[in-house]
């Protein structure tokens, strides 16, 4: 389980990132390819992704494993591609040997890479930007205004959550599983991690490819600042439509999804919203789960059918977004 004890100071420092980092939004795109859950949203956009990415990328999955629990230097927090790779080789000569002994345990291949990295040999650190840069030309480059817009989308949607609701319910709406005990936000998924924000506060950072639990860690000011909390975004980069959205709900949660929120002003059953949308009924239930999350839906079982409604949250959305 992830606990963050949050002090009312820190409640009070609670913000948004102003924008998608590239070497963030990177790291996640990696991680996002190697992982295999959310198959109906992801699966189509990983075998693209499995034809398109070069060879000269492997190296990168020695250290960004699919539970994104990575070494942060390869994911620095600098605002362009160029600032981010300079400020990956700048961390080289601060990486420790506890840091490698853990990317060696990690790394699913051979660990002479990584050591030859740690030692600062120049070959070895050509190799990671070449890599880096490699996989960003497929990954980030050709999406990023769609990597903006689902960024930019969720952010909107949680301010106003949190003016409407308050801190925690917009805390909450980041994981199915989170919640609150007490003064701790709390996500019921392992492994185990604890943090105490002893009044730094927190930044939020939506990510389009992030599909597992909440991620926390140092902020960009290190030590002396908030810690970022990064988490799903609620439209993720497959479901973000080419072009300019329609309109402003579409912009968040894309045609699909608004249009199974639209319809659910109204009670449906899965099979009905698979029969009106025609979608198949793994895409409904992937739409649904995501719109549960959210709270803007509720879902009930009625003997063999699965019965879903808007709630007054959804609805609320509804008539902001037209």
């Amino acid at each position: 389980m992830l606990r963050v004890h949050v002090t009312t100071e820190d409640l009070l420092n609670v913000t948004f990132a102003s924008e998608p980092l590239p070497l963030v939004e990177l790291a996640m795109a990696l991680v996002a390819w190697q992982r295999r859950d959310e198959q109906a949203v992801f699966g189509r956009w990983r075998g693209h992704v499995t034809r398109e990415l070069p060879g000269r990328v492997r190296p990168l999955l020695d250290l960004l494993r699919p539970d994104g629990d990575n070494p942060q230097f390869v994911e620095p927090y600098d605002r362009t591609l160029e600032d981010g790779l300079c400020a990956v080789r700048e961390a080289g000569p601060r990486l420790t040997p506890e840091e490698l002994g853990r990317a060696a345990a990690r790394a699913p291949g051979s660990d002479s890479w990584l050591r030859a990295l740690w030692r600062q040999d120049r070959e070895a650190w050509e190799q990671l930007d070449g890599a880096l840069r490699s996989a960003y030309e497929v990954l980030v480059a050709p999406y990023w205004p769609r990597i903006r817009q689902s960024f930019q989308a969720d952010v909107a949607w949680r301010t106003r959550l949190l003016a409407a609701h308050g801190i925690k319910a917009c805390l909450a709406s980041t994981h199915p599983r989170a919640g609150w005990s007490g003064s701790a936000f709390e996500v019921d998924v392992r492994p185990d991690y604890e943090v105490r924000l002893g009044g730094r506060g927190l930044t939020l950072m939506p990510s389009p490819f992030w599909t597992g639990r909440p991620l926390i860690a140092e902020g960009p000011d290190g030590p002396s600042g908030a810690y970022l909390l990064m988490y799903p975004a609620l439209t993720p980069l497959p479901l973000v439509g080419q072009g300019p959205a329609e309109g402003a709900l579409d912009a968040l949660l894309g045609r699909t999804r608004a249009a199974v929120l639209q319809l659910l002003v109204q009670q449906r059953t899965t099979s009905e919203l698979a029969r009106d949308l025609d979608i198949s009924l793994p895409s409904v239930s992937e739409h649904t789960r995501t719109l549960r999350a959210a709270g803007l839906i509720t879902t009930r079982r009625d003997g063999k059918a699965v019965l879903h409604a808007a709630t007054g949250l959804g609805v609320d959305l509804l008539h902001s977004g037209g």
